[in-house]
Order: C-alpha cells, then structure tokens, then sequence
C-alpha cells in the first residue's frame, strides 16, 4: 500500500517542480516589462518636459527681444530731444550707460540665438539686463524732463530780464528827454529877453525919416528885462538887417552861432547886472541907397537869437 502510494505521488510532485522555473520567468519577464516600460515612459516624459521647458524658455526669449525693441524705439524718440541737453554732463553718462547696457543685452542675444538649448539662467541674465535697460531708460527720461523745464524756467527768466530791460531802456529814455528838456529849459532860461524892438530910420539931422529912400541910418531901439537867470557880465549883442531883397545891410564881421560864422550889420556891448536895461540903441549907417518894403531884424547874444522882427519902411 505504502509503495503503491509512493509510486503514484513521484509523478505530481516531479510536474509540480517543473512548473515552479517556469513561473519564475514568467513573472521575471513581466517584471523586466514594467521596468522596461516605466522607464520608456520617465525618459518620454522628460524629453516632454524637457522639449517643453525649451518652448517656454524660446517664447520667453522672444518676448525679452519684443521688449528690448520696444525700449530701443522709445530711446530712439528721446534721443531727438538731446538737443536741448547736448552739453549736459549727466546726460551724456546716462547715454554712455545705455549705450554699454545695450552692447550686453545684444551680446546675449547673439549668445542664445547660436545655442540649440537655452537655459532659464541665461534667460534670467537677459531678463536682469532689460530691466537694467528700462531702468537707465526711466532715468533718462526723468532727466530729460528735468532739463527740458529747467531750460522752460531759464527762458521764462530771460523773457522776464528782456522785459525788464526794455521797460528800464524806455524809463532811461524818457528820463534822458525829460533831463534834455530840462537842460534846454534851463538854458532858454539863461537867455537874455528883448522887448519893444522897433528900427527907425533917421535922417542927417538924426531926425526920424519918413521916406526910407533918404534916410542916412537906421535905429534899432530895444529893451532887456530883468532875469535872474541870466549870468551877469558883459554882453555882446550882434544886430542884423535884412533888406527886402534879401540881402544883409552892411558887413561888420562875424560871429559865431550855432558852429558856424554868421555875418552881422553893426554890434553893441552892455554891461548885464541882472536888472532891465532900457533904451538900448544899436545904429547902421546906410552906406547904400535904401529901398521901401519890409526889412528884417535880428538879435544875438550868447549863441542865441535873441529875436527876430519884420518891419515895413516907405
């Protein structure tokens, strides 16, 4: 019984301890499987992430370049207004900033353009850079601004002096006139005054003479007032006649008047003490035969025409 029954057990268990390998390698190749497969997989989605990371950091750099050009054309439109602050020395670093600033950023560009991968640091450096540029850009406007209504404030200031000026130019003007009128006042005032000027003509018996055809002298007769404004002292007083014909009677000399030399008919001297002088007589001895019609008489003293008188003689 014992044997029997050993005898049909040995089969089962030599199936049994067949099948044991063979599980094993089933299980071993399903293992190696799902490795192989969850590895696929990892390296596939790294590549994803990887190729994505790359797309992302391509757009970034795009949209830092979109920037950039966008700060160059706004310091394009200011650089048109260096024009009012060319010999600013603030200015100039500012540019000379900007300029440096804008070699790098276009060096990094370069830079990222030539290379297949990008990574986020050099992106970051680019990004650090712009920003950089911006700042130097805010700046500069802000200068540009300052300078701009400090160049408004001195315009203000120059139009405001000009303005002043002019009204100090006009004042002195009309002081200067004011002083000329004065001045001329002041010295018509030192003139010497004649009053009641006649001229008579007189005949051989020193006799007033009707017809002026016989008449051997004529007499001008005058009086000068009192002024106290006239300085004392001897005065020559300087007589002329003028004929109807225009001409001047007599030629006793000259005087001067006004620049030049001026002929007179006949002279008198007095003594001016400031008080009037009346009956004052200056004589011309016809030595021509006279005409009627309307004669002229004139007086000066002190370069100044005293008066001037017309007269008709018959």
């Amino acid at each position: 019984m014992d044997n029997q029954t050993r005898q049909n057990n040995s089969p089962a268990k030599a199936g049994a301890k067949v099948w044991i390998p063979v599980g094993i390698a089933v299980v071993a190749i399903l293992v190696g499987v799902l490795v192989f497969t969850t590895v696929r997989a990892t390296r596939q989605a790294e590549a994803s992430r990887n190729e994505l990371e790359q797309v992302l950091l391509d757009n970034a750099q795009q949209m830092l370049q979109n920037e950039y050009a966008d700060l160059n054309e706004e310091f394009e439109q200011f650089e048109n207004s260096r024009k009012f602050i060319t010999d600013d020395s603030v200015k100039r670093a500012l540019s000379d900033k900007y300029e440096a600033a804008r070699v790098q950023v276009e060096k990094l560009q370069q830079e990222l353009k030539d290379q297949k991968r990008k990574s986020s640091a050099e992106i970051a450096k680019l990004r650090g850079e712009i920003e950089t540029l911006r700042a130097l850009l805010r700046h500069y406007v802000e200068e540009i601004d300052r300078l701009n209504k400090e160049n408004e404030a001195l315009r203000t200031e120059n139009k405001e002096v000009k303005e002043q000026n002019r009204r100090l130019s006009t004042q002195v003007t009309e002081t200067a006139k004011k002083n000329e009128v004065l001045s001329e006042r002041m010295t018509l005032a030192e003139r010497l005054n004649v009053t009641g000027l006649t001229l008579t003509p007189l005949n051989k018996k020193n006799k007033v003479e009707k017809k002026i055809a016989k008449a051997v002298q004529l007499r001008a007769t005058f009086t000068i007032p009192q002024n106290n404004s006239t300085p004392v002292g001897e005065k020559t007083i300087y007589m002329r006649i003028i004929s109807p014909s225009g001409q001047l009677l007599g030629s006793a000399g000259t005087f001067s008047f006004e620049g030049g030399n001026v002929e007179y008919t006949a002279r008198k001297m007095i003594e001016y003490a400031g008080e009037e002088i009346g009956g004052i007589n200056i004589y011309y001895d016809v030595n021509t035969p006279l005409i009627a019609g309307e004669y002229t008489v004139e007086l000066f003293a002190d370069n100044f025409r005293l008066i001037s008188r017309h007269f008709t003689l018959q």
